[in-house]
């Protein structure tokens, strides 16, 4: 861009800002969400609320389902590798 243009955009540079901030924010979660050994812990929690009786069967499946989803979206190419990087 040019210089011109840099100083008309000046104005809005706090919304430009703020959307950057918003994306990198999302990117994390999404990141962490998808993270491999993020579900594989979320379902060893899981089986431990079963075992303990904290659950019922039908939850746990429901649970297990959703997560066992999101852990083939994973590996079908999300976001993350399971040791802090992305693909």
């Amino acid at each position: 861009m040019g210089l011109i243009s840099e100083v008309l955009l000046l104005p809005f540079a706090p919304v430009r800002g703020s959307a950057w901030a918003i994306k990198q924010v999302v990117q994390e979660a999404e990141r962490i969400y998808y993270d491999p050994a993020t579900i594989r812990a979320e379902l060893a929690r899981l089986e431990e609320q079963l075992e303990a009786g904290e659950i019922t069967e039908e939850e746990f499946d429901r649970q297990e389902d959703e997560l066992l989803d999101r852990l083939e979206t994973a590996s079908r190419g999300g976001a993350g590798t399971g040791n802090g990087t992305t693909r």
